[in-house]
């Protein structure tokens, strides 16, 4: 069935063997083979003629599919209102998350911030003859700069993202 289905569509084209055995790469005596029945093609393939045919897979291999077009253009509509849902619940899911992600940050932001005041700088009374303890001091102190520079700047920013993202009633 599907070397006649195959042959009738391909002349119903106009397409000779060699334009097709062109458009799926392959050679004159493959198409040859397939009309006739002595090989078949394997599944990637017969997508590949389906798209060269511009004919659906199932009517290569034989099924007839008779709809009328209100019964197409139902089952559209309804297909894009399912994607249209999924991509609804996406967009709130992930809205979602990244609403409690700006909280968690906005948290983190205050109990360091409530940390490096607690402990008050104590890498300033270390000794620093030691490398080992240079090393540490230098790099608490150089988060400490860091992080009291960047982390108003930041909390503002995750407040502000807290509201937007918010779920609007």
């Amino acid at each position: 069935m599907l070397n006649e289905n195959m042959k009738a569509i391909r002349k119903s084209k106009g397409l000779s063997q060699e334009e097709l055995d062109i458009k799926l790469n392959v050679v004159r005596q493959t198409i040859s083979k397939w009309e006739q029945g002595l090989s078949v093609p394997d599944s990637d393939m017969l997508i590949s003629i389906s798209e060269a045919l511009e004919t659906p897979v199932s009517t290569l291999l034989g099924e007839t599919v008779i709809e009328s077009e209100v019964d197409d253009l139902k089952a559209i509509s309804e297909k894009l209102e399912i994607i249209n849902l999924q991509l609804a619940q996406r967009k709130t899911t992930r809205r979602k998350i990244l609403h409690w992600l700006l909280i968690s940050l906005c948290a983190v932001i205050v109990i360091i911030s409530v940390v490096l005041i607690l402990l008050n700088s104590p890498y300033l009374g270390w000794d620093y003859n030691d490398s080992e303890t240079a090393v540490a001091g230098a790099a608490f102190h150089a988060f400490e700069w860091v992080f009291i520079r960047l982390a108003p700047i930041i909390l503002i920013g995750a407040v502000v993202g807290v509201f937007l993202t918010r779920k609007k009633v």
